[in-house]
């Protein structure tokens, strides 16, 4: 676990377990989904201790700051102390509660529904969401 002072930010990610391979650190940077001071950056992009990055990975939005240069993947419990998980408590809780939504159901041999039946669907999502 040697300090580096040059570190590629594609590298850093998938160092800390951010991203489950290297590509994808790369890719997710190139699509603009790793920001730095709201700008995006590119995958070469040289890590210096103290940044803060915001990485959007699928639904999942995250703040994280770097407290230290970690050169190779490690496993989950030494990655930890190589960056400060900052994101606010309100992301944290409005991913959780996705999986809470209720999960719309319809009796075995009903039929397709009929134009009534998708309004009133659609009524009970758009007033679950807003």
């Amino acid at each position: 676990m040697a300090e580096k002072e040059k570190l590629r930010i594609d590298k850093y990610l998938w160092a800390i377990r951010a991203f489950k391979t290297r590509s994808l650190a790369t890719e997710a940077c190139k699509a603009g989904r790793v920001k730095l001071n709201g700008t995006n950056i590119k995958p070469s992009h040289e890590v210096r201790v103290g940044e803060v990055y915001h990485v959007s990975k699928g639904s999942d939005r995250k703040v994280l700051k770097v407290t230290g240069l970690l050169e190779s993947r490690v496993d989950a419990k030494t990655a930890v102390n190589f960056y400060e998980d900052i994101t606010p408590v309100e992301q944290t809780q409005a991913f959780k509660t996705m999986f809470n939504a209720p999960v719309l159901k319809r009796d075995r041999g009903a039929g397709r529904p009929t134009k009534k039946d998708r309004r009133d669907i659609g009524n009970l999502t758009d007033d679950f969401f807003d």
